[in-house]
């Protein structure tokens, strides 16, 4: 099969030298095999799923498999649990949730259960939402055991073509996965899972990202993401907490605003860890001093750390910090 055009593909299924495993970091590559599609006159995604484009068009006659928008993804009835059907287009106007998941995976039972009583309060705060579940379970019965389980939607089990499609479009790479979408379906953020666990309350509903992040366990799954920065502070005082974000939060906002200009996403994420059983773990695995403040560039695909260690972290030393790691000028220590 041969295809003309600007296109070109990065498959990712065997060992990567650590010289290349920046490929894994610009594309957030978290497990294998995984096939991106890029254009390759500009080096912008166009397809991150590939394998499924593969399975669902073997003859490619939607070449070039280029994003579609969500309405246009989604269309179609949806299900509710007692049997009923409901057009998609009467979701317009209001806030999404896209949720994949499975009822043979126990992290996804686990979210299910807390994302029930998040929707219940988002609901009764009178908030326009509505969440539709994308089944990954290995038959029709396992899904209508789950799904009834499920106050919310459902794309039908047997519309396998419909489901595929939805998970190209956001380049699903695991379950759990949450999605929430603005009333226009545009992408508000990709990690429900972790703004779900974190916001109880659900108090900063619909969960624009923030970008500084205060590490916890139920965020430190996005350590395994990319090259994170984490400032460690010497206090469980929130006020030392709150005063690191403060001050790396000018860098990390100007980081993000140029990458997004590029239409990419940000090379790093930014996190603030105090004092607490997990952050000394993540001390320990990675083998960083006790010292504090302590700056560090931590990346977990490439088992490489970065660590500036000062008597006194400004902006102006993470600002030369980001920047020299960006230039490729740090030398890596290895985790």
């Amino acid at each position: 099969m041969e295809f003309s055009g600007t296109l070109a593909g990065i498959c990712c299924s065997t060992y990567i030298p650590p010289a290349k495993l920046k490929l894994w970091n610009k594309y957030r590559i978290s497990n294998i095999p995984s096939l991106i599609f890029l254009d390759a006159t500009t080096g912008k995604v166009v397809c991150r799923n590939g394998l499924l484009v593969i399975r669902d068009d073997p003859e490619g006659l939607e070449f070039p498999w280029g994003p579609k928008p969500f309405r246009e993804v989604i269309a179609g009835p949806l299900l509710r649990n007692n049997g009923q059907s409901l057009e998609s287009s009467s979701l317009e106007g209001s806030h999404m949730g896209v949720y994949f998941s499975a009822h043979w995976c126990p992290p996804c039972r686990s979210l299910t259960r807390v994302l029930v009583e998040s929707y219940r309060k988002i609901k009764e705060a009178g908030q326009k939402f509505e969440i539709i579940f994308v089944s990954a379970d290995r038959s029709e019965d396992s899904f209508k055991q789950y799904f009834s389980e499920m106050p919310w939607l459902a794309v039908p089990y047997t519309d396998e073509a419909r489901r595929s499609r939805l998970n190209r479009l956001y380049g699903i790479q695991g379950i759990p996965t949450l999605i929430v979408l603005d009333p226009q379906g545009e992408v508000i953020t990709r990690q429900g899972r972790v703004e779900v666990l974190n916001d109880e309350d659900c108090r900063e509903f619909p969960w624009h990202p923030k970008p500084v992040l205060e590490l916890s366990d139920s965020n430190a799954v996005q350590l395994n993401e990319g090259p994170c920065l984490v400032l460690f502070v010497d206090s469980e005082d929130d006020g030392e907490s709150e005063a690191a974000k403060q001050l790396i939060q000018p860098i990390a906002e100007k980081i993000i605003a140029k990458y997004k200009a590029k239409e990419e996403e940000a090379p790093l994420l930014f996190f603030v860890a105090g004092e607490d059983d997990m952050t000394d773990s993540l001390r320990d695995y990675t083998n960083l001093p006790e010292a504090a403040p302590l700056l560090t560039i931590l990346d977990m695909s490439a088992r490489a750390k970065y660590v500036m260690d000062v008597e006194e972290i400004t902006p102006a030393i993470v600002e030369a910090f980001v920047n020299d790691f960006l230039a490729e000028k740090l030398k890596p220590e290895p985790i």
